[in-house]
């Protein structure tokens, strides 16, 4: 069993920057994939970024080269870091563990954008 808590969630003017981060506990999450994924409301969920237990990693179009995710496996955290805000990225923002034979989603944490 994992659990998963998200957390730097908040509200920030369009243009600035936050990090979120998912703190992992009850297994090790460097043998899993991670993935950070946001929804909107009245949107569906959607993939902002993956990093996988080899150290690679890939974003969505939409925040290429603005969003970062990292992964701190001696924390057993994961982070993302979120530049150049814009009022679409608002969002609940929640964290996604997969392996084989095993998934867990964190509960989420809101960021919103606006001035």
């Amino acid at each position: 069993q994992m659990q998963l808590e998200e957390s730097g969630g908040a509200l920030v003017y369009p243009g600035g920057s936050l990090t979120l981060s998912c703190a992992a506990s009850g297994s090790i999450c460097r043998a899993y994939t991670m993935d950070w994924y946001r929804q909107a409301p009245g949107k569906q969920r959607e993939l902002v970024a993956t990093a996988t237990a080899g150290g690679s990693t890939n974003y969505a179009d939409s925040v290429k080269g603005r969003f970062t995710i990292s992964r701190d496996n001696t924390k057993n955290t994961v982070y993302l870091q979120m530049n150049s805000l814009k009022p679409e990225d608002t969002a609940v923002y929640s964290c996604y563990a997969r392996t084989v034979g095993a998934s867990y989603w964190g509960q989420g944490t809101q960021v919103t954008v606006s001035s």
